[in-house]
C-alpha cells in the first residue's frame, strides 16, 4: 500500500456522472434499510424475551414457589450478570408479568392469536414501509415464541406499558396497537389518544363521508376525526364566550389543539381571509392532514348546532377546493366543532349538500374566572397550615 503524505481529507475533483450518483444513492438506501432491520429486529429480539421472562413468572408461579421477593431477586441477578443492560429493575419486570397477563387472563392463547390476527393487515402495511425487513424474525418468534403475537415486535416497550395499564378491555388495548403501529405514535402522542379516549370517540363522528367519498377514503377520514375534541387546555375569561374568544384561546396553544386534533394534522392558519368581489369572509381554522392529503376546513361555534351552520361551512369547503386544493389532493373535507347538537339536526341539514361534512363537538373548557387568584391561594396556603399546626397541638397532648 501506498504511503501518503499526512493531508486533511476533502472531496475530490473526480468525474460525477449518472452512474455514480445512482450507485451512491443505492449505497445509502442499502445502509438506512440495515439500520432499520437492526432496529427493528432488536427491539422485537427484547421484547420475546419480555414476554417469555413474564409468561415464566406466571407458568412458574414464582412467588408461590420462591417466596414474595422472588421478582426482586431475578432483578438483582439479571443486573449482576449484565450490569451494562437496561430493562432489569424490579418495576420493569412486573411489567413483564402484567404485560403477559392482561392478554392472556382475558382470552386464552389460541384465541389471542386469532384475535390479533386481525391486526396483520396494519402489519403488513409496516413491513411494506419497512422493505420487509423482518422476514428472519418471523421465522425466529414461530420458533421461539410460539405464543408471542408478532404484532407486538412492532410496538416499543414503553408504548406497551401505557396501554397494559391505562387500558381496560382486550379490545380497546389491541385498538391502540394497531394505532402505534400504522402512525407510529410516540409514547406522549399515545398516552394523549388514551386520555382524549380515542377508542370510543373515533369514527363516531356524524357524517356525510360516505354519501361523498370512495369507501377507503371516507373510512380514513372517519378514523381520523373525533366525535368529540377534549379542549382542557384552553381558557376563557368567563362563562359566556364567543367563537372569536374561543378560537383565539385554542391558537394560543397551537401544540396542545394539534395533539388534540390528532396525528397527521398541520396548522395552515387562522381567520384565513377569502375574497369574493367586494365582501371578505374569514375561515376559522384550516388545517392540512398528512396522511388523507386534504385541507380540513374547521369552523368553531361556542354554542349549540344550528342547521345554518351546514351551509356556511359548505360555502368555505368548495372555496378551499376552487381557491387553495391542487390536483394531487383529495377532496377538501368540513369540520364543524360546535358545544352540543341533536343529531337528527345535523343529518337533515347535510341533505342535497354535496361537499363532505362531519360534526363533533368538544367540552373541558377551563373558564378563568373560576380559577382562584394568586391572593385567593395564598391565604388557602395560610389557613392550611394553621389548620396542620392545631392537629399537631392536640396530637402532642393526646
Amino acid at each position: 500500500m501506498q504511503t501518503e503524505e499526512p493531508r486533511m481529507v476533502k472531496s475530490h475533483d473526480i468525474h460525477i456522472d449518472t452512474d455514480y450518483a445512482n450507485w451512491i444513492a443505492e449505497v445509502k438506501h442499502r445502509y438506512r434499510s440495515a439500520q432499520v432491520k437492526a432496529a427493528v429486529k432488536v427491539n422485537a429480539e427484547k421484547l420475546l424475551f419480555n414476554w417469555q421472562l413474564g409468561r415464566d413468572l406466571v407458568q412458574k408461579k414464582a412467588e408461590e414457589r420462591w417466596g414474595a421477593g422472588v421478582v426482586e431477586q431475578v432483578s438483582l441477578d439479571l443486573k449482576r450478570e449484565f450490569p451494562d443492560a437496561e430493562g432489569f429493575s424490579t418495576s420493569n419486570l412486573w411489567y413483564m408479568k402484567k404485560w403477559y397477563v392482561f392478554y392472556t387472563n382475558q382470552v386464552p392463547l389460541e384465541k389471542l392469536q386469532r384475535v390479533i390476527g386481525e391486526l396483520q393487515p396494519a402489519v403488513n402495511q409496516k413491513y411494506i414501509k419497512l422493505q420487509r425487513p423482518v422476514v428472519e424474525l418471523d421465522e425466529t418468534i414461530k420458533d421461539e415464541g410460539e405464543d408471542f403475537p408478532l404484532p407486538f415486535s412492532l410496538v416499543p416497550w414503553g408504548q406497551h406499558i401505557e396501554i397494559i395499564t391505562r387500558c381496560k378491555k382486550l379490545e380497546e388495548a389491541l385498538f391502540y396497537i394497531q394505532q402505534v403501529i400504522e402512525k407510529g405514535l410516540s409514547r406522549p402522542a399515545l398516552i394523549n389518544c388514551i386520555k382524549s379516549n380515542l377508542y370510543e370517540h373515533q369514527g363516531k363522528i356524524v357524517n356525510n363521508f360516505t354519501d361523498h367519498l370512495p369507501a377507503l377514503h371516507s373510512k380514513l377520514v372517519q378514523e381520523v376525526l373525533k366525535e368529540n375534541y377534549d379542549f382542557g387546555f384552553a381558557t376563557v375569561k368567563h362563562e359566556v364566550y364567543d367563537e372569536a374568544e374561543l378560537e383565539e384561546s385554542l391558537t394560543k396553544n397551537v401544540t396542545d389543539l394539534l395533539l388534540e386534533m390528532g396525528t397527521g394534522f398541520a396548522f395552515v392558519g387562522r381567520q384565513k381571509e377569502i375574497l369574493v368581489g367586494a365582501r371578505t369572509r374569514k375561515i376559522d381554522l384550516l388545517f392540512y392532514h398528512i396522511r388523507l392529503r386534504c385541507y380540513i376546513v374547521c369552523e368553531l361555534k361556542a354554542r349549540p348546532f344550528e342547521p345554518e351552520f351546514a351551509g356556511k361551512l359548505n360555502y368555505y369547503v368548495n372555496a378551499v377546493d376552487e381557491l387553495m386544493k391542487s390536483d394531487d389532493d383529495n377532496p377538501t373535507i368540513g369540520l364543524l366543532v360546535c358545544s352540543d347538537m341533536d343529531k337528527i339536526d345535523v343529518q337533515w341539514s347535510f341533505r342535497g349538500i354535496n361537499t363532505p361534512m362531519g360534526v363533533a363537538t368538544y367540552n373541558n373548557i377551563r373558564i378563568k374566572d373560576a380559577l382562584p387568584s394568586q391572593e385567593q391561594l395564598a391565604e388557602r396556603v395560610r389557613l392550611l397550615q394553621k389548620e396542620l399546626k392545631e392537629t399537631k397541638r392536640l396530637m402532642n397532648k393526646v
